[in-house]
Order: structure tokens, then sequence, then C-alpha cells
């Protein structure tokens, strides 16, 4: 059973979520607990400038093939391509046992992909299981010139040859009170890896990660 304090401090986030979430002329959108629901929010989102999508609680939604691709290889969620706000509150994004190789997502800007304005604001999510088909970095999350801030969630369990959890390329990231944990890389950064850009962790932890947590070493200060 869930802790009252576990609820309350998820919702906690999600007030200073919402605080924070991009403005944008769309009400918030409710998400079902399936695979479709989502990938079909997020195209609407991106088709319409920009959402706040919110998730059923406690929900696990499994991926079971790429809705996304790039050059950087396939991707299991649409790219997000505009401001997005999603709101999990304890949701799961995971890549189903049997699905093939593929990252859970991506975010895109105009500093890497012309034309687009990628921001991801999340709050209470996990992002699980993710694969980067190789040679491409990223298995939970890539980042491509956009702008990424995770509150309260997770990304564990991602595997890719660089940036096994997370990984950033001219944009930024943003942690706060959020995990890093138990993703692996073949090369380095098992759990972040930062080509350029800046990755910024408040309150968070990046541990149990292989063959390192962050990469290149120093990149992401109070990673050790």
């Amino acid at each position: 059973m869930r802790s009252i304090l576990g609820i309350c401090a998820l919702t906690m986030g999600l007030s200073v979520a919402l605080a924070a979430a991009p403005t944008t002329a769309h009400a918030q959108t409710p998400v079902l607990c399936s695979e479709a629901s989502l990938v079909n929010a997020i195209n609407a989102a991106n088709a319409a400038g920009g959402d706040t999508l919110a998730l059923v609680p406690f929900c696990t939604i499994q991926l079971t093939s790429a809705h996304g691709s790039s050059p950087h290889g396939p991707v299991g969620l649409p790219p997000i391509t505009t401001p997005i706000t999603i709101v999990g509150l304890g949701a799961t994004i995971t890549r189903a046992p049997n699905a093939p190789a593929f990252r859970i997502m991506q975010v895109e800007g105009a500093a890497n992909v012309p034309g687009t304005q990628g921001q991801l604001s999340a709050v209470g999510i996990t992002i699980r299981g993710g694969s980067a088909v190789s040679p491409y970095p990223g298995g939970g999350l890539s980042n491509l010139g956009g702008t990424v801030s995770l509150l309260s969630s997770a990304v564990t369990g991602n595997t890719a040859v660089a940036g096994g959890g997370l990984y950033n390329d001219n944009g930024s990231i943003t942690l706060t009170t959020s995990s890093v944990t138990g993703n692996t890389a073949t090369a380095s950064g098992g759990g972040i890896y930062v080509n350029s850009g800046g990755v910024s962790l408040l309150g968070t932890a990046v541990r149990n990660n292989t063959p390192d947590n962050c990469a290149p070493s120093g990149s992401v200060m109070g990673c050790t």
C-alpha cells in the first residue's frame, strides 16, 4: 500500500511543477493508462504547440514498439518538439520486456533540430527499461537541444553506449528531488552523459550506475 507520506510528497511536487509549467492555451489533457493513449496525446500536444498531460496515478505504461524515429535511432514515444508538461503522480513509462530496442523519450530543440522548441517538464514519473540502439546514446531520455525538468522522478534500468539513463547535447536538464540509478552504458556515463550543454542536480541522487555515474568526469556538478 502506498504510504500517506509518499502520496503527500508527490502531491506537493505536483503543485510545484504546475506552478513552473510552461504557459499554453490548452487545457490539461487526461491520458488513459495505455500506450496508445500516451502516444496519441503527445502527438496531439506537439501539433497544438504544447499541452499538459495528466497520467493515471501509479499507472504503468508499457511501450511495445517505437513510435518515433530520428538520426539518433528509434524512440518509444514521439519526440517532444513543443512545451509539454507530464504530470505522473507515480506513473511509470517502460519498454515492454519483449519489445525491440529503443530509448523511452527524446526532446528536440532548435539548437539540434531546426523548427522545434521541445521543453519537457515532468513530475512524479519513472522512465525505465529503455535501450538505445547502438551506437546511439541516451537509453532513458535523450535531450537534443531542448529543455528538460524532472521533479520527484526516477530514471532507472536503462542502457545505451553512453548516457545509459540520460544524454544531453546542447540543451539543459534539471533534476530536482529525483534519482538516476541502476542504468548501464557500454562505454561511459552509465547514469548521465553530457556531450554539451548542462545538467543540474538539486537534491538528486545519481548512484549505482555502470561503469560510472556521470561522464565526462566533472561534467555534472555534485555527481561522483
